[in-house]
Parts: C-alpha cells; sequence; structure tokens
C-alpha cells in the first residue's frame, strides 16, 4: 500500500506541481525515484503507473514540468525561454526544496533527453539513471523518423508530404495520417490507455512548449530542439546508467547507441513486441526492469 500527496513547490515566479507515492512499508536503503516525463510539455499522467513501484519499498516523485499540465503555464514566452537549461534548473530547485540527499533519476523519451543532460552536469545525490525510450541526438532522432515513416503505406506517406509542403498540418487528413505512424510506433495499446489520453489532452490544451521545442508531432521537428545532442557529453555521466527501448519504439536503436557507447558504466535491454510507451504496454515487465536496477543501485 502507498500513499499519495501533491504540492506546488515555488520556482522562482513560478510553480512547480509535484506527486509524491511514499510506501506504507519503506525500505530504508530504497532510495527515492524522481521520473521526468516527456513532451517536451506531455505532463506526468501517462507515467503515472511508475507510482506502483513504491510496492517496492521506496518513494516516487513524478512531477509536471513548467509550461504544461498542474504546474505554472506561460503561452506568451518566447522561443528561446524553453531551453533544456530551463528544465534542468527547474529539477535542480525541486530536489533542493524537496530535500532530497540521494536519489534515483527516471526520464522517459525527452524525459530521458532531459535526465541525460541532468546527469553530465553530476549533480550532488543523483545514484542512478534510467533513460527509456530516448534518443541522444534530435539528428538521429529526424532520421529514425525518416526511416520510420518510409514504411507507412504509400498514401499515408503522400497525404503527409501534400500536407507539411503546403503548411496545412492542422487538417482533419494529416492528424488522421499521422495516427498511423503513432499506432506502429509509440503507443500500440488499443483502446488508447486513459493516462496516455490524458497527458495528450492537456498538451492539446496547452501545446506551447511541445510545439515551441519539438514542432506539431513527433516526426516534423522544427523547433528549438531540432539541433540538440548530448553526445559529445556523455563521458561526463557518472553513475551507472540504465538505457531501456521499445522493439518497434521511434526511438531505434541508432538514436540511443550514442548512450551505449558514451557512458562509462551503462546497460541496455529492449522489450521485445513493444514500442515508445513500453511502460503503458508491458507495465508489469517494465517495471520489473526498472526495479531490479534499481534495488542494485540503493547502497
Amino acid at each position: 500500500m502507498s500513499t499519495v500527496t501533491t504540492r506546488l513547490v515555488p520556482f522562482g515566479n513560478y510553480k512547480t506541481w509535484v506527486r509524491m507515492e511514499q510506501p506504507d512499508a519503506a525500505r530504508p536503503e530504497a532510495l527515492p525515484l524522481v521520473v521526468l516525463h516527456g513532451g517536451p510539455g506531455m505532463a506526468h499522467n501517462y507515467l503515472r503507473n511508475l507510482g506502483e513501484l513504491a510496492s517496492t519499498g521506496r518513494t516516487v516523485i513524478h512531477y509536471d514540468q513548467l509550461g504544461c499540465g498542474n504546474s505554472t503555464h506561460l503561452r506568451q514566452s518566447p522561443a528561446d525561454f524553453w531551453t533544456p537549461q530551463l528544465f534542468v534548473d527547474e529539477f535542480t530547485n525541486l530536489v533542493s526544496q524537496l530535500g532530497l540527499s540521494s536519489f534515483h533519476l527516471l526520464g522517459q523519451s525527452w524525459g530521458g533527453m532531459l535526465g541525460a543532460e541532468i546527469a553530465t552536469r553530476q549533480p550532488v545525490g543523483l545514484k542512478s539513471l534510467v533513460i527509456a525510450n530516448s534518443p541522444a541526438s534530435m539528428e538521429l532522432w529526424t532520421q529514425a523518423a525518416s526511416e520510420l515513416r518510409s514504411q507507412l503505406p504509400a498514401e499515408v506517406q503522400q497525404t503527409l508530404t501534400v500536407h507539411e509542403e503546403n503548411g496545412t498540418i492542422t487538417d482533419p487528413a494529416y492528424l488522421r495520417a499521422t495516427e498511423e505512424f503513432y499506432r506502429r510506433h509509440v503507443c500500440r495499446t488499443v483502446p488508447t490507455p486513459v493516462d496516455f489520453q490524458e497527458s495528450e489532452d492537456q498538451m492539446g490544451a496547452d501545446p506551447t512548449v511541445y510545439h515551441t521545442m519539438n514542432g506539431p508531432n513527433e516526426f516534423h521537428v522544427v523547433g528549438t530542439l531540432r539541433n540538440w545532442s548530448i553526445i559529445d557529453k556523455l563521458p561526463a555521466v557518472e553513475v551507472p546508467t540504465l538505457v531501456v527501448a521499445g522493439e518497434h519504439d521511434e526511438a531505434t536503436p541508432a538514436t540511443w547507441q550514442p548512450f551505449i557507447d558514451g557512458i562509462p558504466n551503462v546497460l541496455s535491454h529492449v522489450f521485445a513486441d513493444a514500442s515508445h510507451c513500453v511502460h503503458l504496454e508491458q507495465p508489469a515487465n517494465f517495471r520489473k526492469v526498472v526495479a531490479d536496477f534499481l534495488a542494485e543501485q540503493d547502497h
């Protein structure tokens, strides 16, 4: 059993919303796990089932990053406001405000990119890192997306291309075509899990962060992150790291291989018959792999 509490943490003039799931039977050696959601701007909801890791005796901390979910929204902020450093600073403030002296970190998709950014800065207290379904650079991400897109039915590819060239990416036909890519490589669970839909809906209500940093969808990356890369900095990651992905993930092996090549102490695991949201498609299996890794780093 566990107890869930929420709170707002001050971050300069803003507020970061935090959800803490604390086990009723805590294990003293089990360090807290901080979870970084994706998007950017996707909010914590779709990762909420990772809170069940509290059953292993550790506290699980989710939070909504600035600009989405229950945290402060900033629809009028200019594009250059939304930088990886902003979210590193938000995380650093959160750890300080919560008084976390030792902790594990798990990031999914953009959250894994952010987790890598954080880890290269070698923060005090970080004991391990899990990078889930994440690329080491957006150039590799877009290359993988192009390759996967080329495997879509010809008529779907044509629809995507025509509307992108015409700038009509809000057309219903374009949106239907993107769904084919999502069904194959983002979340293969049918019907769409409620937690995932909640995050989708809130991002649709305020897509500021996602549209500014990424773009209109997963494979048309035209935002401020389009030239992002962490590859050259990866040797600075000192903590044990687990890199995980799905067999049919939009984060293909080529996108995360630099993590394996660059991080000194690293393991990898690929989940068969899964895509980008392994934690929703194979929740028990995903949590077991993560829990086993974290347990080995609890010291």
